[in-house]
């Protein structure tokens, strides 16, 4: 995913979750809300005003859940499975997680890079190895994990058939789901199917294509505003969440209301 002017900052990506979750953790009548933590790579993270108008579709999230579940999106580019822990970011979420939250885990764009031994994970192996390590801080701190497959990226055959492209990664995470009876939530198949039912042409309004870029992984606001809809869609799927728990599933959401925030200091990691 190593696409030209996205790179994050260390110092704003270490506060923003703290930042952005603070109504996770407000008390209404004595009583903690809770909070939905995001591990994850640069097509869930919060992007920043350099990057626009690429968005992550963590940060659509929030519209589609009730003020009562705070959203924390620790998902930063570039990352993996393996480099996510390794690098020490899974730590600072395990020390704020409180008993009751939720820890959605969306990797695989990056764990699929062969050549970069620092991110890249086997599919059976590494990869599944390294997601149970998540699972199993949250379940040691009293939070429910929930694993999410890879959205797609924008990708069709000269038919107009929208291809899969990561492999065996999504399998591989649908098997460790279900063995360790952790909720999935299927978004490689439902944005693939999503991609395929709105075809080739019309999906790059939903990437992000500009006049200087053309950008098959990342997307634009209406793009981001489409997943999270599949994300929120699956959490009240899976019984994650309660109706109660999630708003606007069909109704339209602005793309005015994504907003970029300015970035601090550059992270040397890009996507």
């Amino acid at each position: 995913m190593s696409l030209s002017r996205r790179q994050v900052t260390s110092a704003a990506v270490a506060s923003l979750p703290l930042a952005f979750a603070a109504t996770g953790a407000a008390h209404a009548g004595g009583r903690r809300h809770r909070t939905l933590h995001i591990a994850g790579d640069s097509t869930a993270a919060q992007k920043y005003a350099d990057a626009a108008p690429e968005t992550g579709w963590g940060t659509a999230l929030p519209f589609l859940l009730h003020r009562h579940l705070g959203v924390a999106n620790h998902a930063v580019n570039g990352r993996s499975s393996k480099s996510f822990v390794d690098e020490g970011r899974l730590g600072p979420i395990l020390d704020a997680i409180r008993p009751g939250d939720l820890l959605l885990v969306q990797f695989a764009h990056n764990d699929e890079k062969t050549a970069d031994p620092t991110r890249y994970t086997e599919p059976w192996t590494t990869y599944q190895e390294y997601l149970r390590r998540y699972l199993d801080g949250a379940r040691a701190r009293g939070a429910r994990p929930v694993l999410a497959t890879a959205v797609e990226r924008r990708r069709f055959d000269a038919d107009g058939r929208a291809l899969p492209s990561h492999g065996e990664y999504p399998a591989a995470m649908r098997a460790l789901a279900r063995r360790e009876r952790v909720p999935l939530l299927d978004v490689q198949a439902l944005s693939l199917a999503l991609w395929q039912e709105l075809g080739a042409e019309e999906t790059k309004k939903y990437f992000n294509w500009t006049a200087s870029e053309q950008d098959n992984t990342h997307f634009n606001p209406p793009g981001a505003i489409a997943v999270a809809r599949l994300v929120a869609r699956e959490l009240l799927r899976t019984r994650v969440l309660a109706p109660r728990d999630v708003r606007r599933l069909d109704a339209e959401i602005p793309p005015a209301w994504i907003t970029w925030p300015e970035p601090v200091v550059q992270d040397p990691w890009t996507t």
